[in-house]
């Protein structure tokens, strides 16, 4: 199926490593233009040389302004437009309430809400402009079955289906489609190093963690970039304000 996103310009955040990599490299693949911003150099060097001369890779952290500014006013004075924005940037913080810190609260939410707000409010302008702006912000499970010990985690993703079920309402009239993404349990890097950590095999976690899926399996990074790519692109023209479970059906909320 043609996506039609040939030449279409997105911004990925968290766009180095994982899901936001498999997505930009989707992109590129379908023909589009693909800003990936992180905070460490050596992983964004490494992927403007897998995107080639279709993307490029912004040092930048999420939570600081300029650096959001500087973002996405590289990739429109690159390519001259912005056709729909990500919000991947994150990062895992859970654990018991009474030894979560407020210092740990603000940070979450600073980096779950507070970055993928700014990011939206910088990018509208060039998002209005566009034939079919879209948005799509990432979040898990925890947006709508918390667990116990998810605190903090748990409660930005909440605030991220608001933000996103919120935009979708505001920006419909001017075709600015929002959509969030649930994620369940991927294979990601995050769970390589988690392993090392606990100094057992990553494929031990996976086995333990697939018994709890009902598909048997965890999710691969490139089904993210197939559902992202799908929602950005104008064969999604008709989906707005829904919150789509990537987890192998392990969350009991449709």
């Amino acid at each position: 199926m043609d996506l039609e996103l040939n030449g279409k310009v997105n911004l990925v955040t968290g766009g180095t490593d994982g899901l936001g990599a498999a997505l930009a490299t989707r992109l590129v693949d379908e023909g589009a233009f693909v800003a990936v911003c992180g905070r460490r150099q050596e992983p964004l060097d490494a992927m403007a040389e897998k995107l080639g001369e279709r993307g490029i890779a912004v040092q930048a952290d999420v939570t600081v302004a300029a650096d959001m500014e500087r973002f996405v006013d590289e990739a429109f004075q690159r390519w001259g437009r912005i056709d729909g924005v990500v919000n991947n940037a994150a990062t895992g913080m859970a654990g018991p309430f009474e030894k979560r810190s407020d210092d740990e609260w603000l940070a979450d939410l600073d980096l779950k809400v507070v970055a993928a707000v700014r990011l939206i409010r910088l990018s509208l302008p060039h998002l209005r402009s566009a034939p079919a702006g879209a948005i799509v912000n990432v979040l898990n499970s925890g947006a709508t079955a918390p667990g116990t010990n998810s605190l903090p985690t748990s409660a930005p993703r909440a605030a991220g289906l608001a933000l996103t079920k919120a935009l979708s309402h505001e920006l419909g009239p001017e075709g600015i489609r929002v959509n969030a993404i649930m994620i369940g349990t991927m294979a990601t890097s995050q769970w390589e190093r988690n392993a090392e950590r606990r100094q057992v095999p990553v494929s031990e976690i996976f086995e333990n963690m697939a018994k709890r899926v009902p598909l048997g399996r965890i999710g691969d990074p490139s089904e993210f970039g197939d559902l992202a790519a799908f929602l950005l692109s104008n064969r999604a023209s008709y989906i707005t304000g829904a919150a789509i479970n990537l987890d192998g059906g392990r969350n009991p909320v449709p």
